[in-house]
Parts: C-alpha cells; structure tokens; sequence
C-alpha cells in the first residue's frame, strides 16, 4: 500500500515499518521484501549488505520453494560482495533477530501489494 502509494502517499519509511512489523509477526514474505529494500537503498533505507544478507538469510531459513530460493540467491549474491567480518555481523545480526521471533512462520501469507 505505501510502497505503491494505493490509497495512501507514497512513503517507503512507512513501508518498511510496515514489512518489519510484519516479519515480527512471522510473516516469511516481509523477511525477503526487507533484503530486496536492503538491496537497492533509496527505499526508506540505506542500501546495506549487511543488513540485506541478514534479511534474505532469514527468509532462506524459513521458506521453501520459489521464495526459499529466490532468498537464498539474495543472500549468496550479496555475500560475494561481502568480507568476512560482514557476512559475520550479517549472521551474527540473523541470529539475535532468530532467537528474538520463534516460531509461527507463514510463508506465503503476506501480501506486499495489499
């Protein structure tokens, strides 16, 4: 809705405010739409490979399928562009947000364009 300005102005801070909270509540599709914000910055956030490889890692852990592997690429293609001390703090990051959000995972319930 604010990352298409449907209904509402355009506001991509909103946007990501919006797929954190959804994340938090265990919605697996908001996990790869903060890597892909991550990804390009400009989007209510700045581009951030550490933040980008946290985000897609996540959503890797806990889908299967076309978004489990379209995850998976994001954090692999981001991680080649990374040194080791990022991709530690990408996994270290992962991690603490992992053990902060047990359970409940729904992939495929959140609708980015809704």
């Amino acid at each position: 809705m604010y990352k298409r300005g449907e209904g509402v102005p355009q506001n991509y801070v909103e946007t990501v405010r919006w797929y954190r909270r959804a994340a938090d509540q265990g919605h697996t599709m908001a996990l790869t739409l903060l890597g892909y914000m991550y990804r390009d910055g400009g989007d209510g956030v700045p581009a951030d490979f550490v933040q980008r490889h946290m985000w897609f890692n996540l959503a890797a852990s806990r889908t299967i399928g076309v978004l489990g592997s379209t995850a998976a690429q994001g954090r692999d293609i981001v991680a080649a562009q990374m040194n080791p001390t990022q991709i530690a703090e990408a996994e270290r990051l992962a991690r603490e947000w992992d053990a902060a959000h047990p359970g409940g995972w729904r992939a495929g319930t959140f609708s980015p364009l809704r």
